[in-house]
């Protein structure tokens, strides 16, 4: 077996059955192996940069292994930013990338990069030294991908090794072992700890939905009478909603009743975060002296936040020890349902103003609308971008694998890609995605991708003609005026350049018209972009949630 058909023989093995990717002639090989198996699928995408997001969003909404393959160089530099995306959260992907022939190595050839390039954006890059090992190279890489914390694995193999016909080493499979078990004695302090708290609080992140931990996660709630305040790759972990556990999103747009909560708090439980700078502004916001974290990393305990308890591992596995210790302890259960309530309710209030039925209508308003009219079994997936912000706060994630948005790296262009890889990976499902103008023109030509697959996607654009967030600032804080960074003189017909891409276009600038807008392209067999006017001049979720 020659290598390059080796490769997609293991890719299958382990799962895999698309590779999204953009054919070159290095790449050639592989693709000719994808078609001779017949079982796999190679998505055809417009620009390196969105193959790496359209993978992690099929990851991130199934639960299972991606696989991507590109042109050395250029193609590979251009999937850097997703694989860093996915790098941040954890989710685990396979990156082959055709590598310089060793012979020439460091004589620039075409497209040339130092394979240690990539070292930082990965989990692991591994490169493969000799043809022989190619296969045995990939089983290594399957494996680290698939270890908990997971992430995206990189895997250099020279173009001249794709065609040669060697006898391939194999090898014994590797194990997917992590901390696999939680340490009594911490379990049980932790249970004490908490159960003596008169107002626990649990901050859930995105390792509860990595390890499937949502049951778990709901059971310590309701036994601890402890709201849930998720972080950024946390929301969904618990639906969000009235008589939900979840209080709300910590995030730089956190409204104060939400700090209040964590503030007031005289317990807490963090599981599956890492605390990052972005979620708790820099670690300035306020976490109760009696904190237990768990956590599958290690370096990650004492970050931002000294612990008194710090527990290294599997947040479904920490939290069922837990349940299980706190099953024999006697301790008074508030009410999380109540307490999360009052959180959400004041939150609402401060939205009021915000709702407005006619156009401009504000992200708030459209929000709503668009949850209003999407199915509540849906997946979405959202961009990054000023409504995102606002999306933390008003738009009610349904559950652990239906709402999907950048972590830390918080990339704009994802929600289109991630929106593609999402209907891949669940043909059945209705996929909803969620940009904003600035965010969409940088995978534009995505469109043309889920016209080319026919995938049934609902795209919903929100239009205000400005990169709003840094115009807000520079208008602000700098001598750069009001709108500097907007695009009103040069508006962009969203719907004439979906058409011109074979794509199904609608407008809606009212409430009504966006939930009628959305029923009917979700319930459209095609791919159809729903354009939503807002108002540019907008208060920033940040600033109006802090008054």
């Amino acid at each position: 077996m020659d290598v390059s058909h080796a490769v997609i023989e293991r890719l299958a093995a382990a799962g895999i059955d698309t590779v999204f990717g953009i054919p070159g002639t290095q790449t050639l090989p592989l693709n000719e192996a994808i078609d001779r198996r017949g079982d796999v699928r190679f998505v055809v995408a417009r620009h390196e940069t969105a193959v790496s997001h359209q993978a992690w969003g099929y990851a991130e909404t199934s639960g299972r292994l991606a696989a991507t393959a590109v042109v050395p160089g250029p193609g590979d530099m251009n999937a850097m930013n997703g694989l860093k995306n996915a790098y941040n959260d954890c989710t685990p992907l396979i990156h082959i990338a055709v590598e310089t022939d060793p012979e020439i190595r460091g004589g620039d050839g075409i497209h040339e990069t130092p394979p240690d390039t990539y070292d930082n954006v990965v989990k692991a890059n591994l490169l493969v030294e000799r043809p022989e090992g190619t296969a045995a190279v990939l089983e290594e890489a399957i494996a680290i991908a698939e270890t908990p914390p997971k992430g995206p694995v990189r895997v250099g193999i020279p173009k001249g090794y794709l065609s040669m016909n060697v006898p391939l080493a194999t090898s014994g499979e590797y194990s997917r072992e992590f901390v696999s078990s939680v340490p009594e004695e911490d379990v049980e302090a932790a249970a004490e700890l908490l159960a003596d708290a008169d107002a626990p609080v649990i901050v859930a992140g995105g390792g509860v939905r990595t390890a499937n931990a949502s049951d778990d996660l709901r059971r310590v709630a309701d036994g601890l009478g402890a709201p849930v305040v998720t972080t950024y790759k946390g929301k969904g972990a618990l639906p969000d909603g009235p008589g939900g556990y979840v209080a709300g999103t910590l995030s730089g747009s956190a409204s104060p009743e939400l700090l209040t909560l964590l503030a007031d708090a005289d317990a807490a439980l963090a599981v599956g975060t890492d605390f990052d700078a972005l979620a708790t502004r820099a670690w300035d916001v306020d976490i109760p002296e009696a904190l237990v974290h768990v956590t599958l990393e290690a370096a990650d305990i004492g970050t931002g936040y000294d612990p008194s308890i710090g527990i290294v591992a599997d947040a479904s596995e920490a939290l069922s020890s837990l349940e299980s210790a706190l099953a024999h302890r006697e301790y008074p259960s508030g009410n999380a349902v109540e307490r999360a309530d009052a959180v959400r309710t004041a939150t609402n209030e401060r939205l009021a103003d915000l709702r407005v039925s006619s156009p401009p209508l504000t992200s708030v308003s459209a929000l709503e609308a668009i949850r209003e009219g999407t199915p509540r079994e849906a997946i979405v997936t959202a961009d990054a971008g000023g409504f995102r912000v606002w999306g933390l706060n008003v738009f009610e994630a349904a559950g652990p694998r239906s709402y999907v948005n950048p972590g830390s790296w918080a990339t704009m262009g994802t929600g289109l890609p991630s929106g593609i890889g999402a209907q891949l990976a669940n043909p059945d499902d209705d996929v909803v995605v969620l940009t904003g103008d600035g965010g969409l023109m940088m995978c534009v030509h995505e469109l043309h991708t889920a016209v080319a697959e026919a995938l049934p996607i609902t795209v919903v654009v929100f239009v205000n003609e400005d990169y709003a967030i840094i115009s807000d600032d520079a208008g602000r804080n700098f001598e750069l005026g009001e709108g500097r960074y907007a695009w009103s003189d040069a508006p962009i017909d969203f719907a004439g350049l979906a058409a011109s891409l074979g794509m199904r276009a609608e407008h809606a600038e009212t409430p009504a018209e966006i939930r009628d807008g959305i029923a009917e392209a979700v319930g459209a067999d095609e791919p159809v972009l729903l354009e939503v006017p807002t108002d540019p001049r907008e208060p920033q979720a940040s600033d109006w949630m802090s008054e």
